[in-house]
């Protein structure tokens, strides 16, 4: 019991730089409050103690302000930061290494009793604040979960989910597409001027295509003075007069911006 707590705590001070001791994570960290009573709950809820079992979670709940079904299995290292407000369903099991933020829910989709209702968590899995993982799926080793995601299926190995519902992201194919979003202010882990990323990419593809509009616009200009000492008076109207203009704010007033 006493090596697990001291992995417990060795894996929060390597992962969390406002971590400055072994006695202050010990003594300040909810996230590792929640571990100890959930072993002792997890204990009795083994054992056919089911109300003590449930009893010692809700105690749990009340101290540290996350909620762990006795029958949820964990895994060692697992890191809840912060963690306020986080939800644990019944069936959920949570691999080692996981680091999961605040205000994020394990939960199920199904009413009925002895089936797998809750997620199941590889190693190495982090879930962004407020994330909702919904169902008896599997979320793959060293996946992550974006910020205010909200997943139901399964997502695989290495991937990341963002928005809502969750859009699944491979970590090799669509890399470059994921370095574009961030030079656009997307973080997976944060909300970005209150937008969605598809918003956000559907907006910069305007703003492009406006740009280049003009930009053909000032070549048409150009082109139309070269060619003035040459053109007649019979000459027909310069195509680009007929050419109609791209209207960037109409599109813009429809995503809102």
């Amino acid at each position: 019991m006493f090596n697990r707590l001291r992995s417990d705590i060795a894996c929060i001070q390597s992962r969390d730089p406002a971590a400055r001791g072994f006695w202050e994570v010990l003594t300040c960290y909810p996230g590792v409050h929640a571990l100890i009573l959930h072993r002792r709950a997890q204990w009795c809820w083994s054992h056919g103690l089911k109300w003590l079992a449930r009893f010692i979670s809700n105690l749990s709940r009340l101290l540290t302000g996350i909620e762990i079904h006795p029958a949820a299995r964990i895994g060692s290292c697992v890191f809840f930061d912060h963690a306020m407000g986080v939800v644990v369903g019944e069936t959920a099991e949570i691999g080692d290494g996981c680091t999961i933020y605040q205000g994020v829910t394990l939960g199920g989709t199904s009413l009925y009793k002895g089936v797998k209702r809750h997620p199941t968590l590889g190693r190495n899995v982090v879930v962004g604040a407020g994330a909702k993982v919904l169902g008896g799926f599997t979320v793959g080793d060293n996946a992550k979960i974006g910020s205010n995601a909200v997943v139901t299926k399964p997502v695989p190995a290495g991937a990341t989910a963002v928005g809502n519902p969750a859009r699944i992201i491979q970590a090799e194919s669509d890399a470059k597409r994921e370095e574009t979003a961030s030079k656009m202010g997307f973080s997976a882990y944060g909300v970005t001027q209150n937008d969605d990323p598809i918003s956000q990419a559907l907006r910069g593809l305007i703003d492009s295509a406006s740009s280049q509009e003009e930009q053909i616009a000032m070549l048409w200009t150009a082109l139309e003075k070269l060619s003035a000492v040459a053109k007649s008076s019979d000459c027909v109207p310069c195509e680009a007069e007929r050419m109609p203009a791209f209207a960037a704010h109409q599109l813009n007033d429809v995503l809102g911006k």
